[in-house]
């Protein structure tokens, strides 16, 4: 809990009472800090999420009225007590509210949204992610009476369709990041009217988004020119044509997620790649065509790389480690390599990544041509790098006489 001036307030506070009986009888240090708990400009920022298990309706309900339209910041991730009621009289009370994040309070339904609509017109960020209940008519009511809106998080709400996304839009055109993971109902028809009406967007989140193919990522791309970070991860219909639309529309590119996308292909990555040179994280776990060939073209054209999974990658071998180890990216920027599954890496790729001096964390789980050895000769040039391998148990021969000690070598994290 934080009031304007940045100081925290003990949860206690909440429980003081606004009558001091006996001023003499109490000291004036107390008198002076029940009346600075008590006073709803000093609580502007609140933060529950500590307390989820213990905060009920009437909480919520006593400090929208203590804190009247100072707050402007609640958090209520994981309050799995909190529902419709105590949310229609914060809302009523707390007319200032910009951020909001009910993540995970599974009680609500779409009657918090139109309390919502009715009072909280300065709303910028929403969370509602998980929140099952929530269906279409949420979304038409926050485009009816939170225009100002930015930041709406709807992800694992799977009730939600292509209407309820074309509502939202037409009210919100302002938004810049929606995230819809999980949203298993949307279909390409959703994402032409997220091209069509959001031009501000800059962050969009679509995975397992099943439905969606490149029809409706390419609007996005062609409507949403300032995009700068998509996940698309697990939508397994898209191909090159997706990484071609980023390329010539999206410049400023700087996370890309299209983990478990198999249709996508080194020819796709390459055109990417010589256009989106902000480039900083990219997932390609089990993108399976890719070879050698999107290595050497990251190294040379994505100078800003920091990120880079290629778990399940079965191509890659160690001439593409290679060449992205004495890449642009490699001395300054390269932090975080995923190299799990890839069975024809060796030690030699090791030994191509000692000059990464930012190097933090590489992932080498079955990685069987890894050895102890190699990691080792890693560590004397990288001593604080985080290694994470697995090496499989060795059958020990059969014990010839007497008892051997025997021990199992597998999941060592190094």
């Amino acid at each position: 809990v934080e009031g304007e001036d940045g100081k925290s307030g003990n949860s206690e506070s909440w429980r003081l009472n606004t009558a001091v009986t006996e001023e003499a009888k109490v000291p004036e240090k107390y008198i002076a800090w029940n009346v600075l708990a008590l006073d709803g400009s000093n609580w502007q920022r609140i933060d529950l999420f500590d307390f989820q298990r213990d905060i009920e309706g009437r909480v919520v309900e006593n400090i929208s009225k203590r804190c009247g339209g100072f707050l402007r910041k609640l958090s209520l991730r994981g309050c799995l007590g909190v529902g419709d009621n105590a949310l229609r009289i914060f809302a009523q009370n707390c007319r200032n509210i910009e951020v909001l994040n009910l993540n995970g309070c599974t009680k609500i339904t779409d009657t918090t949204c139109t309390s919502l609509s009715k009072f909280c017109s300065k709303l910028r960020h929403l969370d509602l992610a998980s929140c099952t209940s929530i269906t279409n008519l949420s979304l038409k009511a926050l485009s009816e009476g939170c225009p100002l809106l930015e930041q709406l998080n709807i992800s694992w709400c799977d009730q939600v369709t292509k209407d309820g996304i074309q509502a939202l839009v037409r009210g919100c055109g302002g938004l810049k990041a929606l995230f819809l993971k999980g949203c298993t109902q949307l279909e390409d028809e959703a994402l032409k009217y997220i091209g069509a009406h959001c031009p501000e967007l800059v962050t969009l989140n679509l995975q397992t988004c099943l439905q969606i193919t490149d029809d409706g990522l390419i609007t996005i791309c062609r409507g949403c020119h300032k995009l700068q970070s998509l996940c698309a991860s697990g939508c397994s219909n898209i191909t090159d044509a997706i990484l071609n639309a980023l390329g010539q529309n999206c410049p400023r590119l700087r996370i890309l997620e299209v983990a478990r996308c198999s249709q996508l292909t080194d020819v796709g990555f390459t055109t990417l790649a010589k256009n989106c040179h902000e480039l900083e994280k990219m997932d390609l776990e089990e993108c399976v065509q890719i070879t050698d060939s999107t290595l050497i073209q990251l190294s040379i054209y994505c100078p800003r790389l920091q990120v880079l999974s290629l778990s399940h990658c079965e191509l890659i071998t160690d001439d593409g480690i290679r060449h992205l180890g004495n890449g642009a990216c490699a001395h300054d920027r390269l932090e975080v390599i995923e190299l799990d599954n890839c069975p024809l890496i060796t030690d030699a790729s090791l030994e191509h990544l000692k000059s990464c001096h930012s190097l933090e964390r590489i992932e080498l789980y079955d990685c069987q041509q890894i050895t102890r050895a190699g990691i080792k000769r890693l560590r004397t040039h990288l001593p604080n790098i985080k290694v994470h391998a697995y090496f499989a148990p060795v059958t020990p021969p059969p014990s010839v006489g007497g008892s051997r000690q025997r021990f199992c070598r597998c999941c060592i994290i190094l």
